[in-house]
Parts: C-alpha cells; sequence; structure tokens
C-alpha cells in the first residue's frame, strides 16, 4: 500500500496540471473569437469570388491566362495546412493522415511535392522520403494577409513554370467549437463547371478587356483561397484545443476526486491498523 506522502504528491502534480490545462482553455477561448471573427469575414468575399470567378472561367478561352490552363493530372502541389504547436486533441494527425491517404492515391509519388505550413507537417513530411517544396513555420502567432500573398505566388509560379499542374489544399474547416471538417480543395488551375444544355447561353462583358481582368483578378482569386485556408484552420485549431484542454481539465478534477478518496481510505486503513494495535498492546497480559 503507498504511502500517504506519495498519494498526496499525485495530487499536487494533478492539480498543477489541472491548472494548465484550465489557462489554455481560456487563452484558447480568447484567441477562438479573434480568430472567429476574421475568418467568418473573409468566408462570404472568398466564396463570392470562387462562384463568379468559376462562372467566367467556364465561358472563358483558357489562352486568356495561363491559370485557366487546364493540362491535366501529372505533377501535383500538395499543400498541407497543420498547426505549430499540439495538445488540441486529433486536429493534426487528422490532417495529415488525409494528406498521407492523397499520397498514396497518386499513380506516380515522384510527381508529388510538397508544401507544409505548420511546424506539425514540417516535422512528420519531413522524415520521410518526399519531395519537400517550401516549409512555413510559425505563421500563425501573428497571422497576416502578406504571408498568404507570399504563399500564393508560390503556387502561381509553380504552376506557370509547368513544375506543377494542379495544386491542392489540405485544411480543417471551421464548423463548430467541438467539431472541425477537413478539406481537399484544387486552387490551380480554376475550376470550370461544365455549361449544361438548359443553362442560358450568355456571356459577360469586360473593361478593360478579359486578359487584363483575368490577369489581375486571377492571383487576387489565389491569394483570397489561401488566406481563407489559412484563416479556417486557426480558427479550428483554436477551437480544438479549446476542447482537448476542457476534457483534460474535467479528466484531471476526475483524477484528483479518485485520488483524493484512495488517499482518505488509506489514511483510514492506517488509523484502524493504529488503533487495533494499541488496544492489542493494552489487553495484553503484562
Amino acid at each position: 500500500m503507498p504511502a500517504l506522502i506519495d498519494i498526496r504528491r499525485r495530487i499536487r502534480s494533478v492539480k498543477s496540471t489541472q491548472q494548465i490545462t484550465k489557462a489554455m482553455k481560456m487563452v484558447s477561448a480568447a484567441k477562438l473569437r479573434r480568430a472567429q471573427e476574421a475568418m467568418f469575414a473573409a468566408r462570404p468575399y472568398a466564396r463570392k469570388m470562387m462562384e463568379v470567378l468559376n462562372s467566367l472561367a467556364s465561358r472563358a478561352n483558357t489562352d486568356l491566362h495561363p491559370l485557366l490552363e487546364d493540362r491535366g493530372r501529372g505533377k501535383v502541389l500538395l499543400v498541407v495546412i497543420t498547426a505549430d504547436k499540439g495538445l488540441c486533441g486529433a486536429f493534426n494527425a487528422n490532417i495529415i493522415r488525409t494528406a498521407t491517404r492523397f499520397l498514396a492515391e497518386q499513380p506516380d509519388h515522384d510527381a508529388v511535392e510538397l508544401s507544409l505550413v505548420g511546424r506539425r507537417a514540417r516535422d512528420f513530411f519531413r522524415r520521410r522520403s518526399l519531395r519537400i517544396r517550401s516549409e512555413h513555420v510559425g505563421l500563425f502567432s501573428a497571422l497576416r494577409y502578406a504571408t498568404a500573398r507570399q504563399i500564393a505566388q508560390e503556387l502561381i509560379e509553380a504552376f506557370t513554370k509547368d513544375e506543377a499542374d494542379q495544386v491542392y489544399l489540405v485544411y480543417n474547416e471551421f464548423k463548430s467549437v467541438i467539431q472541425q471538417r477537413i478539406v481537399v480543395d484544387r486552387v490551380l488551375p480554376i475550376e470550370r463547371h461544365a455549361i449544361r444544355p438548359q443553362d442560358p447561353a450568355l456571356d459577360y462583358l469586360y473593361e478593360p478587356s478579359p486578359r487584363a481582368i483575368f490577369s489581375e483578378i486571377l492571383p487576387k482569386h489565389v491569394e483570397v483561397q489561401v488566406w481563407r485556408a489559412l484563416l479556417e484552420s486557426s480558427a479550428a485549431e483554436h477551437g480544438a484545443r479549446m476542447t482537448a484542454m476542457d476534457a483534460a481539465t474535467n479528466n484531471a478534477a476526475e483524477m484528483i476526486d479518485r485520488l483524493t478518496l484512495y488517499m482518505n481510505k488509506v489514511r483510514q486503513a492506517a488509523i484502524t491498523k493504529e488503533i487495533i494495535e494499541v488496544v492489542s498492546g493494552a489487553g495484553a497480559p503484562a
């Protein structure tokens, strides 16, 4: 039977851990509020831009801009967005698992490159024999639109130089505090929706010209989609960490209750044993 001092030491250790997890939960809750505001502000703009560009691309000639050219499924560039830190449940593991499954489905592994965002993705894939094009670590501590612009320019450069025929994003989309949805989006080339026979045969009036408009708006579209993915991932990370730390805090409270009950039983057994020894000693013949 363990000594009381060992049980008390373990209770103090669990209480210290509980204070840490509770503080991390409060910090994540505060960060989540700001991340949600930025994410909800970016969502409508990003979705509307995608809707308009998909409609434009469906009726435009592919030679108007290189980002419209569909070269088939050849060389693939996969952007994997994870967190820089852990302690957020299965947030990072689910992303890495989805990315690994995506890589396994590719017919030619040598034709796949990775662009890694987040320390967890970098640490995992760096130990694998995979081609890594770029790494971005420490972005989420101070997330800026300039970061999304830099990543988008790297993706555009890889696509226009024929170093990648398709570019995909893998990230966690924020659904709620307790739920995230893993998304695999194709960013390049721009999606061209099939025009159905019942759709009206309409076109757009361009000013100043289709080429000038596409040259300006298509790179901006890629930047916005990358920016939205970073915001979604940031909000989902804080939500996942808040949920994980809340569960850890509750588990610590249950463990403290169990250890306290066990400590009381051990102390009661020790007292009972001492009483029996005293009574036995008093009743013994002189």
